[in-house]
């Protein structure tokens, strides 16, 4: 379902940005805006995964601190929304603080698989290369945030662009990785 909400969700964002046809807003200013479904979409992604990892893992403890970050998850998205207007601006610094919330859950849920006693190698588990490409784009998504809110110079941008398309082919490649060679007895 997650996939289909990203595709879906790229390819509108894509007509609305290229596309006169599929506008929000009226006026011509703003008529290429499609930053409202991102960030809508990058809310409810990181959501979805809190879900996740609340379900497969096991201790209470982890459980608690995935349940206390889903609701400041929300609230850091409306604070930034009050703060920035949505519709027109992409909520970098909610972004960056529930990447970093994530990448926090992410190394929780290894930590739990690492001390597992389990005979099934986590190479087939779906979860661990989900978990292992989210890490791999998390980690440095934060920082290119940060990066774009300094608003560096040009010469920098040129840089983080590849880096940003390389961490996302990366993460991708993980996931389609644990999906087809996953197999059902090993996902925990």
């Amino acid at each position: 379902m997650l996939i289909i909400y990203t595709f879906f969700t790229e390819l509108l964002g894509y007509f609305i940005k290229f596309s006169d046809e599929y506008q929000f807003f009226s006026d011509e200013r703003y008529n290429w805006h499609n930053v409202v479904i991102f960030n809508i979409y990058q809310m409810a992604f990181f959501l979805f995964f809190f879900g996740v990892f609340h379900k497969v893992t096991k201790d209470p403890r982890i459980k608690k601190w995935i349940s206390m970050g889903r609701v400041a998850c929300v609230l850091i998205y409306l604070a930034d929304a009050l703060w920035h207007n949505p519709l027109h601006q992409q909520l970098t610094y909610a972004h960056i603080v529930v990447s970093l919330m994530l990448v926090v859950v992410l190394v929780l849920y290894f930590r739990e698989k690492h001390l597992e006693e389990n005979p099934i190698s986590l190479k087939y588990n779906l979860m661990f290369w989900v978990s292992m490409g989210l890490l791999i784009f998390y980690s440095i998504f934060p920082l290119i945030l940060i990066a774009y809110k300094l608003d560096l110079n040009l010469g920098a941008y040129i840089y983080l662009r590849p880096i940003l398309i390389c961490l996302i082919v990366s993460m991708y490649s993980c996931m389609i990785t644990g999906l087809l060679i996953g197999k059902r007895k090993a996902f925990r």
